[in-house]
Parts: C-alpha cells; structure tokens; sequence
C-alpha cells in the first residue's frame, strides 16, 4: 500500500490536496468494479469510447476520495468534491503504468514474461498449474495483456509471491517498452507469431521485433526456432541488442538445431507423445491432448520447466495432469442435436486454423459448420484475406459456412466451393433470421471477434427448449415476501435464498424482483451461481455458501461473499487475499450447532477467535448457524439448544472484533416458531415459494409454480394390455391412455409409477399407469375429455407440490429443485 502523497511523487502529479493524506490499497478503472472506495484510487483514463472522468460523481458518491485525473480536468470542477484528492498528469495512462513499474520494483522476485501472437494465456496458465506446487505464483487474470491490463496484474504483486508470470500483447509499434518497464520480466518466453493485430505494422518482421522489446532486460529467452523470420529476428536480437551482456537462449525446434531438440511427435488413445533431446539426454512427455497448438504450447511449458531446474521425470508426470483452459475454446451440447465449439474469443488466421484443427477431430456429427465474424486486424487486404480464409475452410471439409460482417459479406464470392453459405451484416441480423437456418445434427463452430458479440448467438444455439414448462407466478413471490416480512422483529433484516436456480424457479429473474423489493442478501449455494446474477446486473449482497478454492478468483471478481465454515477454507481464502493484496473482504463465520455438516465447531472457537484477530484480510459480515429441526415441535428443546450454542460462540466472536457483526440462524419455520432468534437477520427459502410446514402458514401463502406439459398422444388400450417398460402397467378395463412429455429426466420422479402419481387433465385428477420413463409419462384418461395437445398440470395451485412430494416419498425441496433445466421457465405477473 502506498501514500496519496508517494503516489503523487511516483506519477509527478501536481495535486489539489483537500483531505489528509490517505493510504491506497486498490486501483480502479472501472466504475462498475468498485470493491473498497476508501481505499481506492480511480484512474480516469479517456479512450475512444469512453471518457473515465465522466464517471467521478458516479463514483465520490459511492465513497472515492482518490483521482488520477488529466490536465485538461478544470480545477474549478473539484470544488464539486470537497472531499477529494485530485492527482493531474499529462496522461492518466502513462501514470498509471509509472505507478505499477514503482510498485514491481519494489520486489525481487523472478518474473516470466510471455508474449506471441497467439497461446499467451495457455502457456500462462499451464505454468501455473505445472509450477504451483513449487512457487508462490502471481499472474495475469485472464488475458489481461494490454496497456491497462499489464499494469492491473503487476499491481497484484506482494511480498508473499515467489514467482510472477504475466502476458504482454501489442498491437501497434512502441506499445512493447511500457509493458517491459512494468513487467521487468527475468524470463521471457516467446509463444508463436501470427497474423492477430498484425495491421499496425509494416509486416511480421517489424511485430517480432517489437515484441522481442519485451526481453530487453530479460535473463533468458525461450522460443521455438522453427519459424525463420523468428529465428533471424532472435538471433539478431541477441547480437545487436544484447550484444556484450549475459543473455541466454533457450530454442525448442522438431528442425533445426536447437537446445531442447524435438525429435518426433506421435498421437495415439488421445494422447500425444512427445520424443525430444536434452543436453544429450532423452526426454519422453505424454500430454491429454492432441492438437498442434496444445502440443507447442506444452513444449514452450517443457523448456520454461528445463531452465528452472525441474527433473525431466518430474516435468513427464506432471504434463500428464495438464487441464483445459477454459476461457478459451469451449464445446458443448447444442440444440436439436448439435455440438456446439465456441471460441468467440478473438479471429484471427491463426487461432482459426487452430479452431478448425479441434473441430475436425469431433467425430459425432457428420456435417460441420463454421460461423465467422469480419477478422478484424489481419495486416492483408480483405480479398487476400478472405481468398486465404475460404481455402483453409475447403480444405478442412467445412460443410456450411455462416459470415458475419460486412467486409466478409463483400467477399462472398471467395467461398462459392464450399456446399452451403449465407452472409449477414451484423449479429442481430443473424438472430432476426435464426430460426431459418435450421440448425441440427452438425458441429457447429462460432469463431468471432469480441466486438460481435457472438455469445448472444452461443445462447440461441445452446438454448434448452422443451414443450413441458414451469410457470413462476412473480406476483405470489412478492405476497408471500411480505407475508413473512409481517412476521419479524422491527429491525431484523432478510436474506433471501435463490441457491439451486432459486429451488428450481429461475436465477436472475427471481433475483431481480428481490432487489426490486430491497431485500438484504441474496445467498446461493455455489460461485457460478452468484456470477450469473451478477453477469444480469444484481447488486445486492451475495452469499456463497459453499465457495471452493478453484473459485476464489471469480469470488473477487463479481464481489461475492464466501462462508467460511472450516480452518481449511479459512486460510486458503486468507492466503489468496494475502496474495492479491486485498484487506477487508466480506466473509460469513458458519457455525455448528447440531446439524453436524458444516461449520466450525465448539471447541474451534478460541482459535477461530485467535485467527480473525489477528488477520486484516476479512471483514465479517455475518456470523450464522442452521437449524436442524426447526419445523418440528418435536425438536424444539434441540433447536433451543442451538440457539443458545448459536449466540453463546457469537458472543465470544464478537468480542475480538470491533465491529458489529449480524447474526443469523431462524430460517423460515423459524421465522414464526422460534420468533425468539430471529436476532439480526432471517433466511428466506422455501417459504418464499410458497411452500410452508405450518399449515396455518401455508394457507397465507399464495402458489408460485405451476409445472405444466401437454399430450403427445392418445390411445385407446384392449383390457389385459400392457403399458411402458417391463409391462408394469396392466389396463383392468378397456381405457384410453394419454402419453404426455414429462419423465423423469425432466425431474418427475420415478417413485410415481403405477398409480401411485396423478395429473390434472382437464381439471380432473388421472392416474400415472405404467413406469415413469425417462421423457414421457402414461396417464389413464379414461371417461376425460382429451385431446392430443391439451395442457396437462403436474403440480400447481390445484394439486400442491407438497402433495407430489408425499406421493413421491420426497420433499418439496427434492420436487422444485430436481425440475430439469431443459424445461423451460415461463414468468409472468398478474
């Protein structure tokens, strides 16, 4: 952390100072990632859609104090900020890359420093899981490479990290010498050189050496020595640039000779086998993957894992645990049959190729298709380009090719040998005309340039439709919302649940109505969950309630809220924090106090105590416990005793913080049984859907879904005849026998077989004849008047869910829960 007036000095600002000095911890430059404002400086950089300083009210009115602002920011504007430090400089950016060049300074750790034009952030993250184990490592979130990036992920540096490792991109000349002062990199690691923002430069050779700028300081430079225009540039680099200082070069070639020798590459079950020569020695690798770029990727990993002193038989066993990055190219079940690759992450020739390459190894579908966006940077002319672009694509067997853009519309012509094209001027025209296309039964690839926005058009290939739906009346939420919030204390806050898609009802769509209503938290079981609300704009406060280690990163960054319920969990949140260099992040303190699942338990109470006295990492937000019984008058002395466990291991907590925490454990049965403990704060769950064990509750309550699906088709049966699987049903009489698209993999329980379950058709309640199956369901209709097609009500106002969930030796939770996704949610309000 640093002062506002060393900070000053480090970006010669001249500064209107109206406060005392403060101290800065965190660097913001974007408004809507606002963690810590008191803490926080805001760097208003001005680019070409957006100008930062437009954003400084927004922001002093949520608590900033601190502002890195331009010359052409009047001083008679501050008078608007009474409170506020504005820092002036001629540019905000360069300010900005001056301050965390200070900062990486400030640390003598080695730093890995990787640039090319393409498998940055695959190398970066291999590293990091083959190197774990061995350092302390800080990196680049994400693909964080740019001029803004870089400076973001330096600043994570603290004293605790062994081992840094950062990407640095470019798209332009003289970009290269400001990463390089703020990464500092010791090692530098050349991926590959492609085409990929090539149009700032006058050609390939020129991009090289640029971003050979990056290692002008380095130690040591790793590459791969089979490109020539690389190979010349790097050997040049060495003899002029570094002439007469101790730089060292580690190449990797399957051609010419080279320090790591790659003598041959076989693929075989899924693996590919790498043979290679070091220092005289052979060295065998078998990585989890079969594509060219996985295995230079992996080779460029080998060489980095070489020159720091890792056993060759060391570095064969950990290749085999290699993972997926998962940010990048992704495959998944699409609609009508399809497999859909999505690797709308950028375009260019090379990431293309390489994108082609993976979807010519999925073998499941016959018929492949390619939607491309414009490729934007190139260094070609379109008609080169497109020309290179429709060859590649005859060549990989594409069946049907999809362009999107204008530039790659006007070059149509280029792709007349492949079977089936189309073209479309923009994203949204493609959507208009979706349904069209016919999509089934292929492989589809989506490869486009972030700004088409191709993830609008992933979700329409991904979309799960389904003729069985579950209606969430909104209305019902927000009476029995109130209905419970007439029964607390003045004072005691609600925390609402919405974990598993809110028991079954939906994810941002409840959310948004709780926060339209001012609830106080929202909680959900796991990371991804509260990512999802906040990627549908909730700003409310988030609960995790079962955070994992491998979640920490997206915890920080969607500003979501972990329980910590174990000394396990609690250091390694601790560490992570220690390591981003973040103090005071929210965190809830679960208890055991008879459910014996999570939590920490009494006799972990004074070191617990011990432990958040003496961290400055978390802020306690909350500390809670669950109730076991609460819905059971038999139980009551049990959860009484809970509750005095509860308050007795809060009250010692809160003594070794000087702060008031909330405190919580009534859920809704003891929202009203046990009004005694609703203490500071209540959680909301199932009660909020309208189901409640107190029948005089319940009657309160209004219905808030409705699961309905419709007739496939309707026969009539002979008595003695079978119907479904393993001829469990046998029709007693002549009858006739409704088919309906419900079974259990939309979550209707299989335990409703043979009579035992029952639906309403046409107003009338029908018994389930034969075996539930997988995707339908027989009812006995007989004597109802039916048709195929009509609406069939599986649960809902007439026939409550709770009823179900007694057929099905279930309970409430199990039946709203287990609906299936691929049944569609309908919302409406009345």
């Amino acid at each position: 952390m640093y002062s506002i007036s060393q900070i000053a000095s480090v970006i010669k600002a001249s500064s209107v100072l109206k406060k005392p000095d403060g101290v800065i911890e965190h660097i913001l430059l974007d408004s809507r990632k606002l963690l810590f404002p008191a803490t926080t400086v805001f760097f208003a950089i001005t680019g070409l859609r957006r100008d930062g300083h437009l954003f400084i009210d927004e922001l002093y009115g949520k608590g900033v104090r601190y502002f890195v602002v331009d010359d052409q920011f009047s001083e008679d504007e501050t008078g608007q900020y009474p409170d506020a430090v504005f820092l002036q400089v001629p540019d905000v950016l360069l300010a900005l890359q001056s301050l965390t060049a200070f900062h990486r300074q400030q640390f003598e750790l080695p730093v890995i420093g990787i640039t090319g034009s393409n498998g940055k952030t695959v190398v970066k993250e291999w590293l990091f899981q083959l190197l774990q184990d061995d350092f302390n490592i800080v990196r680049s979130p994400k693909s964080y490479n740019s001029q803004i990036g870089v400076p973001l992920s330096v600043w994570q540096i603290n004293s605790r990290h062994t081992l840094g490792i950062f990407e640095a991109g470019i798209s332009q000349p003289d970009e290269m010498q400001k990463l390089a002062k703020v990464i500092q990199p010791s090692i530098g690691v050349f991926t590959s050189i492609g085409e990929a923002h090539g149009e700032g430069f006058l050609n390939i050779r020129q991009k090289i050496n640029e971003k050979l700028r990056l290692f002008v300081k380095s130690d040591l430079l790793i590459y791969c020595a089979d490109d020539p225009d690389m190979n010349e540039a790097v050997l040049l680099f060495n003899s002029n640039v570094r002439a007469g200082d101790e730089f060292k070069m580690f190449s990797w070639s399957r051609k010419n000779e080279a320090s790591l020798q790659i003598t041959g590459i076989a693929i075989e079950k899924g693996l590919s086998h790498i043979s290679a020569i070091f220092r005289s020695l052979p060295i065998e690798l078998k990585i989890p993957f079969t594509d060219a770029a996985s295995v230079e990727n992996a080779i460029t990993c080998c060489c980095v894992l070489l020159y720091l002193g890792i056993e060759p038989a060391s570095i064969a066993k950990r290749m085999r645990t290699l993972r997926p990055v998962e940010m990048r190219l992704e495959l998944k079940q699409g609609i009508n049959n399809c497999s859909v690759i999505n690797d709308s992450y950028s375009a260019d020739m090379n990431s293309l190729t390489m994108a082609l390459d993976f979807l010519q190894q999925q073998q499941q579908h016959e018929k492949r298709t390619l939607i491309l966006s414009d490729i934007l940077q190139s260094g070609k002319s379109s008609a080169e380009l497109y020309a290179d672009v429709a060859l590649i694509l005859e060549q990989k067997q594409i069946n049907r090719f999809i362009g999107i853009g204008t530039e790659i519309g006007r070059q149509k012509n280029a792709f007349k040998n492949i079977a089936e094209t189309v073209f479309f001027n923009s994203t949204a025209e493609f959507k208009q005309q979706f349904y069209s296309q016919h999509f089934h039964d292929e492989t589809i690839l989506l490869k486009g340039a972030r700004l088409f926005e191709f993830e609008q058009i992933s979700h329409l290939l991904e979309e799960k439709i389904h003729q069985t739906v579950l209606e969430i009346n909104l209305n019902a939420i927000t009476h029995n919302l109130n209905t419970y919030q007439q029964l607390l204390k003045p004072g005691v806050k609600l925390m609402a649940m919405v974990k598993a898609f809110s028991y079954g009802s939906g994810s941002f769509e409840i959310a948004n109505l709780l926060q339209f209503h001012h609830v106080d938290y929202l909680a959900v079981a796991y990371a991804d969950e509260g990512v999802e609300l906040r990627k549908a704009g909730i700003k409310l406060p988030i609960m995790v309630m079962n955070a994992e280690e491998i979640t920490f990163d997206i915890l920080v960054q969607y500003n979501l809220e972990p329980e910590l319920f174990s000394f396990g969990m609690l250091t390694s949140f601790e560490d992570y924090l220690m390591q981003s260099g973040i103090n005071n992040y929210p965190v809830h303190i679960k208890l055991d106090t008879g459910m014996r699942r999570l939590g920490f338990e009494k006799n972990d109470i004074p070191e617990l105590c011990s432990r958040l006295a003496t961290t400055s990492v978390f802020k306690i937000q909350t500390v809670f416990s669950h109730l076991a019984a609460s819905d059971s008058v038999l139980h009551d002395d049990f959860t009484n005793t809970q509750a005095k466990a509860f308050e007795e291991a809060c009250d010692q907590v809160q003594q070794v913080i000087n702060y008031q925490v909330i405190r919580h454990i009534a859920n809704t049965s003891a929202i009203h049984r046990h009004k005694h403990i609703q203490l500071d704060m209540i959680r909301l769950g199932i009660g909020l859907y309208g189901v409640d064990a107190d029948p005089a509750i319940q009657k309160l309550l209004k219905n808030v879904t409705t699961l309905k699906t419709t007739i496939s088709q309707i026969k009539k049966i002979r008595a003695g005849e079978s119907i479904g699987y393993s001829r469990k049903g046998i029709a007693s009489k002549d009858s006739v026998i409704a088919t309906v698209r419900i079974g259990y993999a939309d979550g209707y329980p299989r335990l409703l077989s043979n009579g035992v379950g029952k639906m309403l058709v046409s107003g009338n309640a029908v018994p389930v004849i034969g075996n539930v199956c997988m995707d339908m369901t027989m009812l006995d209709i007989t004597g109802v008047d039916a048709a195929e097609g009509d609406e069939v009500i599986v649960f809902g106002a007439n026939l409550p869910v709770s009823q179900l969930a007694v057929l099905a030796q279930s309970i409430p939770y199990e039946i709203l829960t287990g609906i299936s996704q691929r049944v569609k949610r309908v919302y409406f309000e009345e």
